[in-house]
């Protein structure tokens, strides 16, 4: 397989990322990997990188350390494995295989859609995503994609709901399509896009033609509709039942990283208890299933062992830390060494700090209610606003334990 290495954009399992340790290569799993595929994928890493694994906010399988010699075996080896991968358009479906409350089949609608843009070869800016909702509590409400399809119950049964350039709050509602007619519009919309440049996002298919021009061109099949409500936020963390009366055991992996061997371990663990598949979930968490609720019982216990995130209140869920250094050449600061730290403390009353390696704040981009942000003079001190606000103070590495907890019981008296 051949390499291209990327920069400023989304790396690929064949286009990977440069970063501080190595090329970082992204795996966008499009459905459940069979157990030991991803046991293998977790070995591959450990064999052609640093063993350094991470599932982002958005649910991809990414692996650290790679170099210009190893990628390409590692991208060669993983293609053989034959596991389905979104490496063009990112289309992102609902996580959880068999949940009784899915409306549609999301991983169906997904393929279909990936394999119908595939056909056409639509040049779209490599940001552009579209979200498939399948209508159930584990939903996707919360990230942002430039088209987003969530099925809803009707009186005459499942139809879709299409909304442009956003999270399921911010976006622009269209309107209502039926079940069998959502890929041709969804395809329709990315087609417009891919008109409007190599750089363009939905967002600018909203200004060039305004919602009612876009209704216009999509005609009868869309009925307008205003935004669905808000859903509550429900944490993959956890026993989720599936409709043959197994379950699958949601984990999460500390500040979205694990190491290999780690996971090779939880994947032992899980397959000896009877699961056949897991699956990298939104906001780093990751599926294994199909278990009974008593092995999945057992697995919960080894994982909390191993140190993922069993528990859905778990401090370490409210810290958002990218990297940082050595991990990234851009980082000034260890933001998941800090962030490990700062978890130990971390008072229920705070809902979120975002510790980044530097003020770029990949891995929180919106605003927080603290941020931790490397500088070239240390930590800088953001409250209220993003890592990319100049700092109101700068705190020595070594005296921001300190710090840390004279502003979080500063906030907690504000709060009281």
């Amino acid at each position: 397989m051949s390499l291209v290495i990327v920069r400023g954009a989304c790396p690929r399992l064949s286009a990977p990322m440069p970063t501080g340790d190595g090329l970082l290569a992204r795996l966008a799993v499009a459905g459940p990997v069979l157990i030991d595929a991803f046991a293998r994928i977790c070995a591959l890493a450990r064999e052609h990188g640093n063993g350094v694994m991470e599932i982002s906010a958005r649910g991809s399988l990414q692996v650290r350390g790679l170099t210009p010699h190893s990628a390409p075996l590692f991208a060669e080896t993983v293609a053989a494995l034959d596991i389905d991968l979104c490496e063009s358009v990112p289309v992102i479906a609902s996580p959880l295989p068999g949940d009784p409350a899915a409306l549609i089949d999301a991983d169906a609608t997904a393929a279909a859609l990936r394999h119908a843009v595939a056909e056409r070869a639509l040049a779209l800016a490599p940001k552009v995503s579209v979200v498939i909702d399948d209508g159930s509590a584990l939903h996707l409400d919360d990230l942002t994609a430039d088209i987003r399809l969530r099925a809803a119950e009707t009186a005459s049964g499942a139809t879709m709901h299409i909304a442009l350039a956003g999270d399921a709050s911010s976006a622009t509602p269209l309107g209502m399509v039926a079940e069998d007619a959502a890929i041709d519009v969804a395809v329709q919309l990315l087609s417009a896009i891919a008109v409007l440049g190599p750089g363009a996002r939905a967002a600018d298919l909203l200004r060039a033609g305004g919602i009612g021009g876009i209704r216009d061109g999509l005609g009868a099949r869309v009925a307008p509709a205003a935004a669905l409500p808000a859903r509550k936020a429900v944490a993959a963390i956890g026993l989720h039942r599936l409709k043959d009366s197994t379950c699958a055991l949601g984990l999460g992996l500390a500040f979205g990283h694990a190491d290999a061997n780690t996971l090779i371990a939880l994947a032992d663990i899980a397959r000896a208890k009877g699961a056949a598949w897991a699956r990298p979930a939104p906001r780093r968490a990751l599926l294994v299933g199909p278990l009974t609720a008593t092995e999945a019982s057992a697995v919960r216990q080894v994982a909390a062992r191993l140190g993922f995130i069993v528990e859905a209140n778990d401090s370490r869920r409210r810290i958002v830390a990218c990297p940082g250094s050595p991990s990234c050449a851009s980082g000034l600061i260890p933001a998941r060494a800090i962030a490990a730290e700062l978890a130990r403390h971390l008072p229920a009353t705070v809902p979120l700090v975002h510790v980044s390696g530097c003020a770029k704040g990949c891995a929180h981009p919106a605003a927080a209610p603290l941020n931790i942000v490397g500088t070239a003079r240390g930590c800088g001190i953001v409250r209220d606003g993003t890592a990319r606000e100049a700092p109101e103070a700068l705190v020595a590495t070594d005296d921001l334990a300190a710090a840390f907890a004279s502003l979080t019981s500063r906030r907690e008296a504000i709060n009281a």
